[in-house]
Order: C-alpha cells, then sequence, then structure tokens
C-alpha cells in the first residue's frame, strides 16, 4: 500500500454508497416544499430550452432564406431543434 491508502485504510462498506436512502414517515411533510420547488425549476428549465430552441430555429429559418446568411442559419436552425428535442426528452 502507498500514500494515502496506507493510512485510511477503506472497506467495501465505506466505499459503496446506496443510491436510495429511506426516509422516515414523519419527515416527509418537511421535504414536500423542496420536492415542489426542484419539480417546477426543472419544468420551467425545460420551457425556457424550448423557447430558446423555437427562437434559434426561427432565426436559423430567417436567415438561411438569406443567401448571405445561410452559413450561420443552418447550423443555428439545427442547434435549435436539437435544443428542443433535449428539453422535451
Amino acid at each position: 500500500m502507498v500514500g494515502c491508502a496506507k493510512a485510511y485504510p477503506l472497506t467495501e462498506e465505506a466505499t459503496v454508497s446506496s443510491s436510495h436512502r429511506a426516509t422516515p414517515w414523519f419527515l416527509l411533510p418537511l421535504l414536500w416544499p423542496f420536492w415542489l420547488v426542484g419539480w417546477i425549476l426543472k419544468f420551467t428549465g425545460r420551457l425556457v430550452g424550448v423557447v430558446l430552441g423555437l427562437v434559434f430555429t426561427t432565426l436559423g429559418i430567417v436567415l438561411t432564406l438569406t443567401v448571405a446568411g445561410a452559413i450561420i442559419g443552418l447550423p443555428l436552425g439545427v442547434l435549435g431543434v436539437l435544443l428542443m428535442v433535449r428539453s422535451v426528452f
């Protein structure tokens, strides 16, 4: 053993943590507001992503209609579509 492994030996229990921690039933009412706020933030983040994707797609289509703007318009339109798909799924 070298370095920290010699000073701090880790057992399997210390390195493998369970991904689900059971919350006692009497503490659930204290967690509900935090879950609600987290859900609202996740939803608004997705909504902002969809709106930005729609704006980028529209701007990309408008720029693609002009010959000079096609160089910027095509990648911008593709970026907008990908952003909308990522926000929905």
